[in-house]
């Protein structure tokens, strides 16, 4: 198969075209911040009040971020009857509790990933939303940009071939500190809950899920994950293909990624999980690259929620792109890499 002349448009559509929701923002950290400046800028979503665990927290937060109500508590953020979807950006130890309280309150819920600690965890938080009928997305920003569609559209054209590797790592170097969230037992830290799930999740994206996994790594002194490496095969799309991910929490790694097929690859540059341009090499060389794109670095997390306030308006309950049933699969991965590191 001969490469196309021009790689595939994408088809997401501009983050200001969604219909406009009123936000809760529960936690008021960093990735909250990123998110609501996101909305600011490129879409027409409101951020109309956050939460917090003390109220000068949510103070604070609001007047940083323009938001117009501040709570100090999560539950009543949550029961905020103005407030449209809940946006949960609390550390993962902490997801299941809190998606599960805003489907409580009827309120479509996006998670930040990891989506929750632990499979168990993320069926309690599925089960939920569907037994209340409630959207609930996982908040993988990655897979809702143009360049995640570019590459979506090439995988469905066929246009790599057979698929033969993925690779992908993602590795941030954070000094030993037993009272950093990413050290600490008790907030679930690991490199692979907060760092290891891009690799995965991309390689998810580009394979399905795998028929069995190989994991190797070593524990930082509080035992949490501090590297792994991980070999996925057994795909049942692709039963040749292996996908070949690391992440670290003690270096800071090239975090690029690549699909390779018998026909061409496909590159994304590091850090591959902000917006980036993708590039497709065929095997003779020829390359392609899609436009720089406008929307950069965290500033990408608008399309994320500009694709979940549309869901919400049509009155779906899960998104295509990244459905429950995956982001479950995906979990139950996870639990799998940390026994077989555990066990070894």
């Amino acid at each position: 198969m001969s490469l196309p002349s021009v790689l595939p448009s994408s088809r997401v559509p501009d983050p200001r075209d969604a219909p406009p929701l009123r936000w809760g923002i529960l936690a008021t950290g960093g990735i909250a911040r990123a998110f609501a400046e996101a909305l600011r800028l490129h879409t027409r979503q409101v951020v109309l009040a956050c939460g917090s665990r003390t109220q000068d927290a949510a103070d604070r937060f609001a007047a940083a971020v323009g938001a117009e109500r501040a709570y100090g508590s999560y539950e009543a953020l949550v029961a905020d009857p103005d407030v449209d979807a809940i946006y949960v950006a609390s550390p993962h130890s902490h997801h299941a509790e809190h998606a599960l309280l805003a489907i409580a309150a009827g309120k479509p819920v996006l998670v930040e990933k990891s989506f929750t600690r632990t499979a168990a965890e993320a069926h309690a938080v599925v089960d939920a939303a569907r037994a209340a009928g409630v959207l609930a997305m996982e908040a993988m920003w990655t897979r809702f940009q143009p360049g995640a569609d570019i590459i979506r559209q090439l995988l469905a054209d066929g246009v790599l071939g057979e698929l033969e590797t993925v690779i992908a790592d993602h590795g941030q170097a954070f000094a030993f500190d037993p009272t950093h969230r990413l050290y600490a037992p008790e907030l679930a830290g690991g490199a692979l809950l907060d760092l290891g799930i891009y690799p995965l999740s991309f390689a998810f994206f580009a394979l399905g899920r795998p028929g069995r996994v190989t994991t190797v790594g070593s524990l930082a002194p509080t035992g949490v994950d501090r590297q792994l490496s991980l070999i996925l095969d057994g795909f049942a799309a692709a039963p040749n293909a292996q996908a070949l991910l690391n992440t670290t929490l003690a270096a800071k790694t090239p975090t690029t990624a690549s699909i390779s097929g018998s026909e061409a690859r496909v590159e994304l540059p590091g850090p591959f999980y902000i917006p980036q341009p993708v590039t497709l090499i065929g095997r003779d060389g020829v390359q392609l690259t899609s436009a720089q794109p406008t929307i950069p670095a965290h500033q990408g997390l608008c399309y994320q929620a500009a694709h979940c306030a549309t869901l919400a308006k049509e009155g779906r309950l899960e998104s295509p792109l990244l459905p429950l049933d995956e982001t479950l699969a995906i979990m139950e991965t996870m639990d799998l890499i940390r026994t077989q590191l555990h066990a070894s």
